[in-house]
């Protein structure tokens, strides 16, 4: 880790431990009665669930990584029922609530298919959700690549391929890195809905705790600590990559 990302990283711990205080003074001068006995009794929920967050979280990422490739591509296949289906496949899942895909997916299409498992289920529906806001992003990347290095690539004996390869995907990963991280960002946070088909992923345990104990923010903070403990990570990695990935146009 070298010193610029130790400092930023060391200067967002500063900034959530004061905005932490700040939160807990002002709820201390409205007199708001702590109970933090009874939420640590749910302690191993609240563990297992942000460990079933994770689980689905990075599967999800993975078919949305997959997804998204694959509809890029499909949008840039010169055969148009190719280009018309991965099209009509991107708009159908960008114009649709993820709330609704997950009912629609799990009740009716995975029940059709004797499919019964909500985890796998969750999690593919997630992939395909993010995945067609990905391969916007992929899609929007390659063709910021000019014309010119595509003719140039020709130009020395490059195939199609080798022009992909060596030339458009690395200066294409760089540029579609920032709009990735948001939207892998936004996938986890987009994990809590899964709870519709009944998965006890962090969000509902939180909610099962805040029911049981008769607290509120005893649950949620924790529950915006451990998200925080997600997507920060990600974050910084995703900007050791674009200095990796760096380069002269």
């Amino acid at each position: 880790m070298n010193a610029s990302l130790s400092q930023r990283l060391l200067w967002t711990l500063v900034l959530a431990a004061g905005a932490s205080l700040a939160l807990y003074a002002t709820f201390a001068t409205v007199h708001y009665s702590w109970n933090w006995e009874s939420a640590w009794k749910y302690r191993n929920q609240m563990v297992w669930g942000w460990m079933t967050t994770l689980l689905i979280s990075v599967g999800a990422m993975m078919v949305s990584i997959f997804v998204g490739f694959t509809l890029m591509i499909g949008r840039r296949s010169p055969i148009l029922p190719v280009r018309l289906l991965c099209s009509g496949v991107v708009e159908l899942l960008r114009g649709s609530p993820l709330l609704v895909q997950l009912l629609i997916g799990y009740y009716i299409i995975a029940t059709a298919m004797n499919v019964n498992d909500p985890l796998v289920v969750g999690t593919i529906l997630l992939g395909c959700f993010e995945g067609a806001y990905l391969a916007e992003i992929f899609r929007g990347a390659v063709e910021s690549i000019g014309a010119t290095q595509r003719e140039a690539a020709r130009a020395v004996g490059f195939s199609k391929v080798q022009t992909y390869r060596y030339v458009i995907i690395p200066q294409a990963v760089r540029r579609a890195l920032p709009g990735t991280t948001g939207q892998l960002v936004s996938l986890i946070k987009d994990s809590s809905l899964l709870s519709v088909i009944g998965i006890e992923e962090l969000v509902q345990k939180v909610k099962i705790l805040n029911s049981s104990s008769y607290t509120a923010l005893e649950g949620y903070l924790p529950l915006a600590a451990a998200y925080l403990i997600v997507t920060m990570p990600l974050s910084w990695y995703a900007s050791r990559l674009e200095r990796r990935f760096a380069y002269e146009t």
